[in-house]
Parts: structure tokens; sequence; C-alpha cells
């Protein structure tokens, strides 16, 4: 089978081991960059080329698109549709999950836990929005932020207003959310392939940090998922649309509440952490999945298989 691999850097641990278990399972693969895919549009007649050729004949595409690029790298991907390959994550799901606000709005309305999250726009209503969220501390995020970036931890209801200031003065989407203390600065990474967890790690912010992404100095070690952590992850998920996740999970007294739900999740820290093939097991889906029309998200899941 002919399959590609939309990453931006051939060297990334992610990518050359998507790569690697894709040929040892006897695949046709090749790594494009996105911004070097150009595309032809027309009614029933869609072209790509690359580097000055056509690229034609890929059953399967991977997306490692990362959110710097998420517009046109997500144009790349829809094209690449639109000529029949499959992907394990269609362009539409990716920018679902890229925008945080969609995010937690539709899976608040699937009744998944999350933290207290509230979003406003002019600054008169700056004090009420806070009221609503209560005491502080407070976690003011980015709405498409990564690995951390863009998220702070406000202590003070005062240093809320002066972060929220400085955001609207670049005219910057940003939520705002409760702290969950109970947390101890750890959340769960659960990485969903299909209707599995595959694997799953859990993650200790540094001395000094609240943020747990291993790019921000945290440690990583395996963790046993509870069945309603499982259940938890699979539907988030499912709900945006995605068949490879990471989605992040906080423990807290209420239960698992959902973080993040990331469609191009690093493989270096789970694969590490839990010893198990994660790469393998996304290319077994994707080849699995060709033929199949590009999913829509699906409403009110039940039923999922846990693993």
């Amino acid at each position: 089978m002919k399959l590609a691999i939309l990453s931006r850097n051939a060297k990334l641990y992610s990518t050359q081991r998507l790569v690697e278990a894709a040929r040892e399972r006897g695949h046709v693969v090749r790594t494009l960059d996105p911004l070097r895919c150009y595309m032809s549009i027309a009614p029933g007649r869609f072209q790509m080329r690359y580097k000055g050729k056509e690229l034609a004949g890929i059953n399967a595409v991977v997306p490692r698109i990362g959110a710097s690029v998420s517009f046109y790298g997500t144009a790349v991907l829809r094209q690449f549709e639109l000529m029949g390959a499959y992907s394990p994550n269609p362009s539409d799901a990716i920018l679902r999950a890229r925008d945080k606000l969609r995010c937690h709005q539709m899976l608040a309305g699937e009744g998944l836990g999350l933290p207290l999250t509230v979003f406003g726009d002019n600054p008169d209503d700056t004090t009420d929005l806070l009221g609503m969220l209560g005491k502080p501390p407070h976690v003011i995020k980015l709405n498409e932020g990564t690995q951390g970036n863009g998220v702070i931890l406000a202590e003070t209801a005062s240093a809320s207003r002066g972060v929220i200031e400085a955001f609207r003065g670049l005219y910057a989407n940003f939520l705002v959310q409760e702290f969950v203390a109970e947390a101890k600065g750890a959340d769960l990474r659960c990485f969903v392939v299909g209707d599995r967890v595959v694997a799953a790690m859990r993650r200790q912010a540094g001395e000094g940090e609240f943020r747990s992404n291993l790019h921000r100095g945290g440690s990583a070690s395996p963790v046993e998922l509870s069945p309603p952590e499982i259940d938890t992850a699979l539907r988030a998920a499912r709900v945006m649309g995605l068949g490879v996740a990471g989605v992040d999970l906080l423990r807290s007294k209420s239960g698992p509440l959902v973080l993040e739900v990331n469609s191009s999740p690093g493989l270096e820290g789970i694969e590490g952490a839990s010893g198990v093939d994660v790469a393998g097991a996304i290319i077994d889906f994707t080849v699995a999945g060709v033929g199949t029309p590009v999913r829509a998200p699906r409403r009110r899941a039940r039923g999922l298989t846990k693993g």
C-alpha cells in the first residue's frame, strides 16, 4: 500500500517511527512537507504536486500537522481526501480539535467532564466573568496554544485581570479555567487509536512548574487507567471525529476531566514510558481504514471497546 506522512520535519522521532513502522509492514511510504505541496482545484478534478512532480496513487495519509501550519496543512490534507486518500484524522476533525473553545463546547455538549471554563470578549465583563469561575488560582490559555505554550497560572484575581488585559491587547483568543489543585501538577496522556486506548502515561510537572508537558521538563511514567478514564478518552476522541488522538485527562474529586484532545500527539514520550509500539498501531489502523469514507463526528457515542 502507498502511504504518505505529512510532516514538516522528516527527522522528528514521531515521523521516523511512523515511516519505520510502515516499512516493517511492507508498505511504500513517503514523508511530505505539507508546505511544499500545492494543488489544482476544479470540479471533479483535484491535482496535487510536490516539488515539481505530480502526487498520485496515495492510498492513505497520516497527518502530523503542527499548529503553526494548521490552515495550509489541513487544506493539503483535504485535497488528498478529495483525491480519494484515507486519513485516520480527517482535516475537519483536526480543525475542530485545534480550536480549544469549540472542542470544549462539543465535549461539554456530550456530557464529558471538563474543568469549569469561561470565555468572554468585552473588558467591561472581566470582573463578572471571573466571578462566574470562582476564586483563584485561574488557568488562562491561548485558544490555539500547544505544548504548554500560552498557558499561564494566575494566583490572584488581580493577576488574572492583568493577564487577560495583556492577551486582549494582543487581540488573542483565550479561555480561563479553574485550577484543579487535587491533580497536584499531574495529568494523564491517553493515546487513542480507533476504539482502543493503546497506551497511557502519567506526566508530572517539574518542581516550580504547573504544566506537565514533557517539553516543559515534566517526567513520564506508565499508568493504569480506570474504566471511567478509558471511557472518557475514547468518547472525547470520538466526539472530535479523530481516529488517532492524545487525550489529556486530570484526575479530580469529581472524576476524570478532559484538558485537551490533541490531533498530532507525539510518540517519543508515550512509547518510552509505555513500551508500546504506538507507531505500529497507527499504521495498522490507517491501512485498515483504506476504502472507508471520511468520517463525520458521531453524536452520543456508546458501547466503545475498552483496552
